[in-house]
């Protein structure tokens, strides 16, 4: 019975990406909607994505510093694994994990209650493809504006990282040369293309979740947990096979 209801609504959910990716019938309409959300979903994000970034960079360095510290161990080891750390996981992976409930849930909400509102009807009758209005702009926003989230995640790591030097916890000369150590241009890459996929989950998934909400407000809250449940451990899986694919 489980299964024939996840085959049922991953047909659901092809058809609705089926409509999703048709032309906009208005390209003007479609990216004065654009420039929206990518403000709403991006840009209204950063400030998460700066905080919490900063302060995982430190707690990284400071708990690296203080399990891994030995006198067969270079000082530099420390700089070395923050970034890779920051890399390879954290700046795409969790980040995106925590956006998932940031963005996740508003994006099921709002197009959840504009489900329950009869809004989507109304855009119907008017003959306008409201998928392709509504879900379209979100996926390319987030899309597009993930890569920037990322960049700025990695920085303000390294930033919380250097201000562990305050403290005490190590030099800035070791914590810099760790960081310079043997770095490969291509993990940054594969962190922008990770994360590319996972904001389409993010996205695509929660859009579905809020498109086919039915009933009243609580069908809506109810759509916004399962949109961040089932986005995050999509992202997770993914996350599994691109690691494979991508360093494999």
């Amino acid at each position: 019975m489980i299964l024939i209801k996840a085959f049922h609504t991953l047909g659901e959910y092809g058809q609705l990406m089926y409509r999703v990716f048709s032309r906009p019938e208005r390209i003007r309409m479609f990216l004065k909607q654009y420039l929206k959300e990518i403000e709403q979903l991006g840009v209204n994000s950063i400030g998460i994505v700066l905080l919490i970034s900063f302060f995982i960079g430190a707690v990284i360095t400071i708990q690296i510093k203080l399990n891994i510290e030995s006198p067969w161990m270079p000082r530099w080891t420390v700089g070395y694994v923050t970034r890779e750390i920051m890399l390879l996981e954290f700046s795409s992976s969790i980040m995106c994990l925590i956006l998932a409930g940031k963005v996740g849930s508003n994006i099921a909400s709002e197009i959840g209650t504009m489900r329950v509102t009869q809004q989507i009807d109304a855009l119907e009758i008017m003959g306008v493809n409201s998928a392709c209005y509504l879900i379209l702009p979100k996926i390319a926003a987030l899309v597009s504006i993930i890569p920037i989230l990322v960049t700025f995640s990695i920085f303000m790591g390294i930033i919380g990282a250097f201000a562990t030097c305050w403290t005490g916890i190590m030099t800035a000369t070791n914590l810099e040369y760790g960081l310079q150590y043997a770095f490969v241009e291509y993990y940054v890459w594969c962190s922008f293309i990770k994360s590319l996929f996972f904001a389409f989950i993010i996205a695509s998934v929660s859009s579905f979740y809020g498109y086919t909400v039915k009933g009243g407000s609580i069908s809506v809250g109810k759509a916004s947990t399962n949109a961040v449940v089932s986005s995050s451990v999509l992202i997770l899986f993914a996350d599994l096979i691109l690691t494979n694919i991508l360093y494999g």
